[in-house]
């Protein structure tokens, strides 16, 4: 990358640190806590996390309408700083339902930060190299607000002033933001449409309606761990602040999408997207064991992969959207968002029942396995029914033989 180019990621990279890192995941971290001081239950929680998802499925579907009457680049301010006043807010004492209803927002203000810090960086500056750095942001802020709440928790503040520390964190995380991102225009404008490159990697082995199907059973796999490890862990390691452990998946996913990135390129969709979601499974998994290096590795597991599922499957959406008549990114995001609602939904269902978030972790893993299991192309299953199909014919030739070149 050149200097320009660099800086541009990182500005871009910021937005979704705070869209996303701190707006959509710091709820995670501070839940359990939350708890602690009765200002939420644990099935409100699953309301909240189900709001916030079902609230970035609605902002993800009116980004694109909004980027038609405003720049990218003044989206990505609008999302941060209104990202930072739904902390903010919930650091006032609010009733249950109104702590769903801003989870809510903040799930549409994620969402716009998402589409637009994506549009900015490689739609409008054609920088299609920065996106390993863009989604990178995303667990860096998992991190940073992780971190931030550790904090809190050990000087002793409530689950309130802790939202409030996040809120004006945020806001001054917003300002050097819309500093940075309006200095890499001045930098480098726009790339024009012509000097664009196409997208890395190789295409996609499999339809469009597989890739959507793919994407969805990803996003009801990886969020209830995503929704509720640190509420796993809390009994689970001893003195360690379970906060931590989530932190632990935040610094998974910073490397993780240049990795996946790369094995991308390496691999292609279909062989990258199948490890990726089976790594996934198994660290889904690994909390039913109980065992206290198992919460561990479910976090450096599923934080390695989760954005690494977004790394690969939207450069793939992108190279199938030429052959369908729909618009594929935003059904591929809409698919991705039903599976983050149902979720948590589903968890609180059977945790009501079992009093255990044993079943729905397993039930999540066959989900992802599910997944891994569709990424196989499709090709190899036809080459086999064909060849136990093949029938004998006149000279000792199989029918196929016949129709096939080289016996094929």
């Amino acid at each position: 990358m050149s200097r320009s180019e660099r800086f541009a990621a990182i500005a871009a990279a910021l937005v979704l640190m705070i869209g996303m890192g701190f707006g959509r995941f710091a709820f995670t971290g501070l839940y359990p806590l939350m708890i602690v001081d009765n200002r939420i239950s644990v099935e409100g929680g699953s309301y909240a996390a189900s709001a916030n998802y079902a609230g970035y499925l609605i902002g993800a579907l009116l980004a694109g309408g909004l980027s038609g009457g405003m720049s990218s680049r003044n989206l990505c301010a609008f999302s941060v700083i209104a990202t930072a006043v739904s902390l903010t807010l919930l650091g006032v004492p609010l009733p249950e339902w109104l702590i769903v209803t801003i989870r809510g927002f903040a799930g549409v203000f994620s969402a716009v930060a998402m589409v637009a810090a994506s549009h900015w960086l490689i739609h409008d500056r054609g920088h299609h190299h920065g996106a390993p750095a863009l989604f990178a942001g995303v667990g860096a802020g998992i991190l940073l607000s992780a971190e931030i709440i550790a904090a809190g928790h050990a000087a002793a503040l409530s689950s309130g002033p802790i939202w409030l520390l996040l809120g004006a964190s945020a806001l001054v995380l917003a300002a050097v933001t819309v500093v940075m991102q309006a200095r890499a225009d001045r930098l480098k404008p726009a790339a024009p449409e012509s000097a664009r490159p196409a997208d890395d990697g190789a295409l996609v082995p499999f339809g469009a309606t597989r890739l959507i199907l793919v994407y969805g059973l990803a996003g009801f796999g990886y969020i209830i761990t995503a929704t509720y490890l640190p509420l796993l862990v809390r009994t689970a390691l001893g003195a360690v602040d379970p906060v931590h452990v989530w932190a632990v998946f935040g610094l998974g996913a910073v490397p993780s999408c240049f990795l996946w990135h790369a094995l991308h390129v390496r691999w292609g969709t279909g062989r990258s997207l199948m490890a990726n979601l089976l790594l996934q499974a198994i660290g889904v998994a690994l909390p039913v064991t109980h065992a206290p290096a198992a919460y561990i590795a479910s976090a450096v597991l599923v934080g390695g992969t989760f954005m690494g599922t977004v790394t690969i499957a939207m450069p793939a959406a992108r190279r199938v959207a030429a052959k369908v008549r729909f618009n594929m990114v935003a059904i591929m995001t809409a698919s991705y968002g039903v599976g983050q609602i149902a979720g948590p939904l589903v968890a609180s269902f059977l945790y009501a029942r079992m009093r255990s978030f044993d079943h729905s972790l397993l039930l999540a893993a066959a989900a992802l396995a599910l997944g891994a299991l569709l990424c196989v192309p499709a090709y190899p299953a036809r080459r086999l029914v064909r060849w136990t199909e093949r029938k004998p014919v006149a000279g000792g030739a199989t029918g196929s033989e016949r129709s096939l070149p080289n016996g094929e």
